[in-house]
């Protein structure tokens, strides 16, 4: 019974794993094209997607870049809007149980999607099909589309004209649903909510990352301040608050 049970889990998770992938995939072509077009080559767009990875951190670097911004501002922006990856580290490590070489490869793959996948599953077996499907696919995917992207360049216009940045929220959105409901649906959305409105308010006024960083410290505040009851399910994971700003 628990194995039939471990393998529906673990196809289920795959499942989640291809379609935000794909979602999140989808949307490098936005990055590839709006790199070119503030000031990077080829070279150095396919550098930021293989090494830096981190989508949110993509952005700011290149909407720093391309609005004349220094190298050193670009660099700070982004690296501040990446601190949440170093966060969902101690999250994840135990799920995944990796050494070695494949610590490596997991530390490099763990970003907001892999994250979010893996914890909204059962730990064990589904957990780790959940974090390594997302991880991956989102990493060869996002890289393909970041390479079309910058390769057509200004023949694409505006990318985000195609709605693919909605298709990115639109993934979080389906992660996070789930966890407004259940015993501990009312806690779940006034985390959502308060990040919500954190996020909207200080967007407009606060540098790229920090809206980010603030919208999830909601959660740490709520998890301080809610009475322990001894509760076992799991708070909203990483894509609450990335969804929300």
């Amino acid at each position: 019974m628990s194995t039939t049970t471990d393998r529906d889990d673990v196809r289920a998770a795959i499942r989640q794993a291809v379609s935000v992938a794909a979602a999140t995939g989808l949307y490098g072509v936005s990055f590839g094209a709006l790199s070119v077009v503030a000031g990077l080559d080829l070279a150095q767009t396919m550098a930021l997607s293989l090494l830096m990875f981190s989508g949110g951190s993509q952005f700011a670097f290149i909407g720093v870049v391309g609005s004349g911004g220094t190298a050193t501002a670009a660099v700070a922006t982004a690296g501040l809007l990446g601190v949440r990856n170093g966060l969902y580290g101690p999250q994840v490590a135990p799920l995944l149980g990796a050494r070695g070489v494949r610590r490596l490869v997991a530390a490099q793959l763990t970003i907001d999607e892999s994250t979010a996948v893996g914890t909204a599953h059962p730990p064990g077996p589904a957990a780790r099909a959940g974090f390594w499907w997302t991880g991956v696919g989102v990493f060869v995917l996002w890289n393909l589309f970041t390479l079309g992207g910058a390769l057509l360049g200004d023949a694409l216009g505006d990318p985000r004209r195609y709605g693919l940045d909605a298709a990115a929220a639109a993934a979080f959105l389906a992660l996070v649903w789930p966890r407004f409901s259940g015993r501990y649906a009312s806690l779940a959305r006034l985390v959502g909510g308060a990040a919500v409105l954190v996020a909207l308010a200080t967007t407009p006024v606060l540098p790229a990352g920090v809206p980010v960083l603030l919208a999830a410290a909601v959660a740490i505040l709520v998890g301080l301040l809610a009475p322990d009851d001894g509760r076992t399910d799991e708070p909203p994971g990483p894509g609450a608050t990335e969804a929300a700003a």
